[in-house]
């Protein structure tokens, strides 16, 4: 049997939320963990995802991507208000907070893969999926049939919340956790 190899990806691209979002977030989390046993999501720090994980080559540095993103994407005034409106999920594999789209969020995305892909050419590609803003609460290890009274517990919350879009992260892997290694103020 052949083993397939994995290259570890090393860099993804992601908004940070405001602190109290982020609160509310992660108080989310604890409740999937303490009823459900899910653990996926500790691992990384309350986000959007702009680009996903990829892997950067060693011809190239987080120091690259910065650079890349800062002459794309800043000084062009791509700050903006965001809005959270409840949770849904992707099927059965993740529950989130559902962020609304805006055609604000596919600028910011595709002027951010426009600023990596001159700085650091080949380590990504544009996402085939369409591209759907949220904040992840649980995936991977929710277990089967749980979602629907999941959703309906966090949606008991009646999460609706605007929040300034004003930062663009790159998210570095350390061993098995991602850190936010820089963060760009829009």
């Amino acid at each position: 049997m052949k083993q397939k190899y994995f290259i570890q990806q090393t860099h993804f691209i992601g908004v940070l939320l405001p602190k109290d979002l982020e609160e509310t977030l992660e108080n989310c989390r604890k409740y999937m963990n303490r009823t459900y046993g899910c653990k996926s999501g500790y691992g990384t720090p309350v986000h959007i995802t702009l680009i996903p994980p990829f892997y950067l080559q060693e011809d190239f540095s987080t120091e690259d991507l910065k650079n890349g993103i800062e002459e794309y994407v800043l000084n062009r005034q791509l700050s903006f208000t965001a809005s959270i409106e409840n949770f849904n999920s992707f099927g059965d594999r993740t529950i989130f907070a559902n962020v609304i789209q805006d055609e604000n969020w596919i600028k910011l995305r595709d002027e951010t893969l426009k600023g990596i892909f001159t700085a650091c050419p080949g380590c990504t590609r544009k996402d085939k999926r369409v591209f759907q803003p949220h904040a992840t609460v649980a995936n991977r290890d929710i277990p089967h049939g749980a979602i629907p009274d999941a959703l309906k517990v966090l949606n008991e919350l009646n999460l609706i919340k605007s929040f300034p879009v004003d930062n663009i992260t790159i998210f570095e892997r350390k061993g098995s956790r991602w850190e936010a290694a820089v963060i760009l103020e829009l």
